[in-house]
């Protein structure tokens, strides 16, 4: 990214960039991402996981903005959907394997139903302005044949009370794949409590095993989020919508903390669909436009062998006594349009 655009990504009201640091584990497939000298995020990948994710995701204050369960559970936090992990890119429905749901709560017995993103190669890694992280990894069935192969360059940036992490994934099929029209995609986040909506009905979730939990609306003193989109489109509202950015915002302790998540206009179906769920789930899918338009239309994308698609997103943080502004956010889609 040339200095131009990074100045531009960060806003111009931001201070000087921070130098991001990236300190490899290989033996714990892990990757640790430091903006100065403190942690920002780490890429995590073990084989343990069905999925590669970054976790957690930290404002400039250091206080983590994803959910802690299921790797680092806090008191008094949801304990639903334990595939919801940091933030992550994947799919319910790729030729009938279903790569969002999946995790440790899934019985044996159906687990040939899932599928598993397994990365096996760390390609670059740079420290500076800029932080660099490339990968590779393959989208696979149980029986670990691949149907994608997926290289992923995340891009980190920070400066003043402002954390930005960009994303480019390209995926290649190795066999013909249908990416069948879902609700469940593509790149997703688990929000921390606090920026969650509060509920004022009652909210009954049902794990991967059928166990069913209820959470009384109105009980709930610790929530107190809500979404807005490019769109103009509000709090529960803005689910099923599209628009080129979308926003969560609340109060963390004493901070008004925000997170944006811009598209590119480059994308497939842009601008995307908001899956931004009340309950904690905020994610961009491009690709489930039958069930956000109660089946008037249908996204199912395929790839011959040997095609790619490129999905781009940018992912703001920030924190302090107000949050992105609409005319701010406007701006960052408009720079980040000029990404590649």
């Amino acid at each position: 990214m040339s200095l131009l655009l990074l100045a531009a990504a960060i806003s111009t009201y931001a201070q000087t960039p921070e130098k991001i640091k990236l300190v490899k584990s290989p033996d714990k497939k892990r990757i640790d991402v430091y903006a100065g000298d403190k942690p920002f995020t780490s890429f995590i990948y073990p084989d343990s996981l069905e999925k590669p994710v970054l976790y957690p995701v930290r404002d400039a204050a250091g206080v983590p903005v994803t959910r802690g369960f299921p790797l680092e559970p806090r008191p008094g936090e949801p304990t639903d959907h334990p595939h919801h992990m940091g933030i992550w890119f994947t799919y319910e429905n790729v030729n009938g394997l279903d790569f969002w749901n999946n995790s440790y709560a899934i019985a044996q017995d159906k687990k040939h139903l899932y599928g598993w993103v397994r990365t096996d190669r760390i390609l670059e890694t740079a420290n500076g302005t800029t932080g660099k992280l490339v990968y590779h990894a393959n989208w696979t069935n149980q029986q670990k044949e691949v149907l994608l192969d997926e290289d992923t360059r995340y891009q980190f940036s920070a400066a003043g009370n402002q954390r930005i992490i960009d994303r480019f994934t390209t995926l290649k099929a190795v066999k013909e794949v249908t990416f069948t029209d879902a609700k469940d995609g593509l790149l997703g986040l688990r929000l921390a409590h606090e920026l969650q909506i509060p509920a004022t009905e009652d909210q009954k979730f049902t794990d991967n095993k059928g166990n069913v939990t209820v959470v009384k609306g109105g009980t709930d003193k610790v929530a107190n989020g809500t979404y807005l989109t490019s769109e103009g489109k509000q709090g529960n509202e803005a689910w099923s919508t599209r628009g080129k950015w979308c926003k969560v915002y609340g109060k963390i302790g004493a901070d008004s903390v925000c997170i944006a998540i811009i598209d590119h206009p480059d994308n497939p179906n842009y601008p995307t669909f908001w899956h931004a769920r009340g309950y904690g789930l905020f994610a961009a899918n491009p690709l489930g436009e039958k069930i956000f338009t109660n089946g008037k239309s249908a996204k199912n994308l395929h790839l011959n062998r040997g095609d790619k698609v490129t999905f781009r997103y940018r992912i703001v943080i920030e924190n302090g006594s107000t949050t992105l502004s609409k005319h701010e956010l406007d701006e960052m889609a408009k720079e980040f349009s000029k990404v590649y």
